[in-house]
This record gives C-alpha cells, sequence and structure tokens, in this order.
C-alpha cells in the first residue's frame, strides 16, 4: 500500500505532495500605530503582510506566537518581545494579563481568527487594539485534485480545515495531521487525526514520516 503526504499550506516542503487550501489578500494600506507600543502576531504571514503595508511595524517591539512567527519577526528586522512556551492565542493571552497588562498592544490579525484574543483580555479589564490587516479565501479543486486513499493529510490552521471540506468529502481510510490544539478543534468529529508535537510545519511531517515508518512496518 503507497501512502501519500499531502500537505495543505502554500509552502512547498520535501516529501510531500502540495495541495495548498488558501490565498492570502491584503485588505488595507495602512496600520495606525499611534496609539500603541507594542505589537502582537500570531502567524508569520500577518508579520509579512505587516511588512508590506507598512516596515514601520519594526520599530516596535513584538509579542509572538509560535517558533515561526518569531523567526519571521526576526527575518524582516523586528525585534520579538515575548513569545510563551505554549503555541496557542490563549497562553499568549494569559502571559499579557501577567507580564503585559502595562503595554498598549496592536494585534495585527487576519480576518478570521481561531481564539478570540480581544474578548479573553476584556474580561481581564485589559483593553487589547486590533486592525485587520489581511485575509485567506479557498482555493478551489475539482474531483479529480482530491487525496489518494490512505493519504496522510496536514492541517496547518482551521483555514486550511474549512477549504479542504468545502472542496472534498473525507475519507474514512485518510490521516490527518493538525499543526496544534487550536486547529485540532476545528475538525468533525469523524476525523481520524494525530496532533504534531511542535506548532511547525516541520514537526508535522515529521509526525507524518512515522506514520508512515509504523505503517510500513506492518
Amino acid at each position: 500500500m503507497t501512502r501519500f503526504i499531502y500537505l495543505l499550506s502554500p509552502l512547498i516542503k520535501e516529501d510531500t505532495l502540495s495541495l495548498p487550501m488558501i490565498q492570502f489578500n491584503i485588505i488595507t494600506d495602512n496600520i495606525d500605530f499611534s496609539r500603541c507600543d507594542t505589537l502582537m502576531f500570531t502567524s508569520k504571514q500577518a508579520v509579512k503582510s505587516a511588512d508590506m503595508i507598512n516596515p514601520d511595524w519594526k520599530k516596535f517591539p513584538s509579542l509572538a506566537i509560535g517558533s515561526a512567527t518569531a523567526k519571521q519577526i526576526k527575518t524582516l528586522g523586528g525585534k520579538v518581545l515575548y513569545q510563551p512556551k505554549r503555541f496557542y492565542g490563549k497562553s499568549l493571552s494569559e502571559d499579557i494579563i501577567n507580564k503585559f497588562k502595562e503595554n498598549r498592544i496592536l494585534y495585527l490579525r487576519p480576518k478570521e481568527v481561531s481564539f478570540d484574543s480581544k474578548s479573553f483580555l476584556e474580561a481581564s479589564g485589559i483593553l487589547l487594539q486590533e486592525q485587520v490587516i489581511y485575509e485567506t479565501t479557498c482555493i478551489q479543486y475539482i474531483k479529480k485534485d482530491k487525496p489518494s486513499k490512505h493519504a496522510i493529510i496536514i492541517f496547518t490552521s482551521p483555514s486550511t480545515i474549512h477549504c479542504f471540506f468545502k472542496n472534498f468529502e473525507w475519507d474514512d481510510t485518510y490521516t490527518a495531521i493538525v499543526i496544534g490544539e487550536s486547529t485540532k478543534e476545528h475538525l468533525p468529529s469523524n476525523v481520524y487525526y494525530k496532533v504534531s508535537s511542535e506548532a511547525t510545519i516541520d514537526a508535522c511531517i515529521e509526525k507524518a514520516k512515522e506514520i508512515l515508518l509504523s505503517s510500513n512496518s506492518k
């Protein structure tokens, strides 16, 4: 039995078949930095989008979710003020309450988010400024593009889950790999899945390879 690893991210990675589900669109031409002293990013695409809109974002220290987001901030010349040990929006919001409640934070975010940081922080009396700077839209596929049976499918965000199920029906022979707990919550109940050890695409691929090795040894 031949099993293939399908990566639903726009990135192309070795040992996977590329089946990108989402594309990104910048939806503003300006960022209002006038009332902030700290930025917050929860995806590397948000960092890239901010850099295309206004490179002045680099003048502000940034809070970052995940190693990939932090790396993107540094790569583009920004400063990472803080990165939580866990990879979830709730973790960062809890750390803001404990460590950064005096900071004036601007969250540069996508149109859709998996965790409502603003409402969570408001419950503790902290006002989080937000600006939506980009959105994700689904790429459309036809029936013949559906992953082959026994595929291992890597979901890298809630958006990739949403767009996959807009295109295809789930096959019971599939195995899903999800990039983190927040993404896992968006899977339908009938999907068999594994969660990667870290919230990175490389960790997802390693988990998929472990499953391949296990299935090949049987």
